[in-house]
């Protein structure tokens, strides 16, 4: 597996990332668990994420350089143990064929840092637009910064109207 790793860190792909750091330097960034799924190509045990069953909206970023990758209206519930999508937003993966473990699969990784993310399985017979089922490792949750402010802000209004107690007299 390291193998396969070391073919696509030193391909042309690499070169055209726009974050590419040194091992010693996404050591420092990344948990060891999160280093181990993005830049080692490891897979968290199923049932462990902690978005396999969350269903907030929002907008699924890489957890290496937070770039965008999916939204929360194409997650859907597989049952697999892992967050599942139907799709990317465009342009946020890079695909590779993948030849590990006496297979051959469609692997995901984040077009902006290179960060291994999962693999892509066609034709499994969900009901989703693209019969597709991208089976995700080690992302995070966030939402657009703007949409954070004015929830925020919504809730320190509603705060605010909850303080107010209007006592109304009665002159009759």
């Amino acid at each position: 597996m390291l193998r396969f790793s070391r073919i696509i860190f030193n391909s042309k792909v690499v070169n055209n990332l726009k974050m590419n750091l040194s091992e010693d330097e996404w050591k420092v960034k990344l948990s060891p668990e999160q280093f181990h799924v993005l830049r080692q190509k490891g897979t968290e045990r199923a049932g462990t994420g902690q978005y396999n069953k969350h269903s907030e909206e929002g907008v699924y970023n890489c957890a290496g350089c937070e770039t965008p990758l999916y939204t929360s209206k194409s997650k859907f519930n597989s049952g697999c143990g892992w967050p599942a999508f139907f799709e990317a937003i465009p342009g946020a993966l890079t695909i590779f064929e993948d030849r590990s473990h006496g297979m051959v699969r469609t692997e995901i990784c984040c077009k902006n840092c290179g960060g291994h993310l999962g693999h892509v399985f066609k034709g499994e017979g969900y009901s989703t637009p693209t019969d597709e089922r991208h089976c995700v490792n080690s992302i995070k949750v966030e939402q657009p910064r703007q949409q954070k402010q004015q929830q925020q802000k919504q809730q320190q209004q509603q705060q605010q109207q909850c303080d107010v107690i209007v006592i109304v007299a009665s002159t009759n």
